[in-house]
């Protein structure tokens, strides 16, 4: 006959199984492959995330699938075509409370060959309270509605250079780890940079802004290039930003 020793043990055994197994599979269902996200984007589909990881380099720009089609290095040069190789993301593109592990990418240029591909975005875009483990590269997108990366932290080198937001855009409360890329980024209706936090350098060197420029707790650790940056057609002050804390 077990004693009542042996019976609890084993129920406290079992319970311990349980409870590893149901951890097992609640990270499995958080858990979401890059490679998923760039087909269902490729497709035109609205991708919408919630509280996942994201596992693998988000290639917007999809690269890889079309290097092998592409002529022979500088041989664009010769024939006087570009070497901008771009993608249109048409479905709506949601993010929350995401962690991405790898690299996302709408930018990239490749060294080998001398394209630079570029995703450009025709929906909205969101990218709320996510974490970037990886590098973040929007260099040269156009945003064309409404884009959110509010709340979100950057862990590594990120950039917006060239960027085109044609709608509303707020980085409100983001955390930049590196260096912050916003050279030659237009805002053409109104950006709010409210209590983001800048760790090292902020440039908005060549930037426009036109509309709403929200800078209210806006904190940069070192150092803020804004040569010839305009806001609404006048040259940004370094005092307005304590001003506004």
């Amino acid at each position: 006959m077990k004693t009542n020793q042996s019976i609890k043990n084993r129920t406290v055994l079992s319970l311990i199984l349980f409870a590893l197994l149901c951890s097992t599979y609640i990270y499995a269902q958080q858990a979401v492959k890059a490679s998923d996200i760039m087909r269902d984007l490729k497709m035109g589909k609205t991708v919408s995330y919630d509280n996942v990881i994201i596992i693998g380099t988000l290639d917007m720009t999809y690269m890889n699938e079309k290097l092998p089609d592409l002529p022979k290095k500088k041989s664009w040069w010769k024939n006087g075509g570009s070497n901008s190789i771009e993608e249109q993301i048409e479905g709506s593109i949601s993010f929350t409370n995401c962690t991405f592990e790898d690299n996302v990418y709408a930018y990239f240029h490749d060294e080998d060959s001398e394209y630079t591909f570029v995703a450009n975005f025709e929906n909205d875009v969101r990218f709320a309270n996510c974490t970037f483990k990886g590098e973040a590269l929007f260099k040269y997108s156009d945003f064309e509605r409404n884009a959110d990366f509010q709340g979100s932290e950057f862990g590594d080198r990120t950039t917006f250079k060239y960027a085109k937001f044609d709608e509303n855009v707020s980085f409100a409360n983001t955390v930049f780890e590196e260096d912050a890329i916003f050279k030659y980024t237009e805002f053409r209706n109104g950006v709010s940079f409210n209590q983001a936090d800048f760790s090292h350098n902020l440039d908005i060197k060549y930037t426009t802004v036109k509309g709403e420029f929200d800078i209210s707790n806006m904190t940069v650790s070192n150092y803020i290039d804004s040569k010839y940056t305009k806001i609404n057609g006048k040259d940004f002050n370094k005092h307005l930003l304590d001003s506004k804390n």
